[in-house]
């Protein structure tokens, strides 16, 4: 079984997201949704639901931001 960091998406309030992505980038989110769907038996998500998930995760483990941002409070 492939470990992802992401785990299942919650199913909330739909929110609008506008941005140009190039597409290769869209073709990996697409294929994303469909390995994390197998991965956790729910249907296929919108990939654009993939990208708050994705940039929370990323923020959560940058250790470089996390050490500036305690420096600057």
């Amino acid at each position: 079984m492939t470990k992802l960091k992401l785990g299942a998406i919650a199913d909330d309030k739909p929110i609008k997201v506008t941005v140009e992505l190039p597409a290769p980038l869209h073709r990996d989110l697409v294929a994303y949704a469909e390995v994390l769907a197998r991965e956790t038996g729910h249907p296929a998500t919108d990939p654009a639901k993939l990208i708050v998930p994705m940039v929370q995760r990323f923020i959560a483990t940058d250790r470089g931001f996390a050490k500036a941002r305690r420096q600057s409070s």
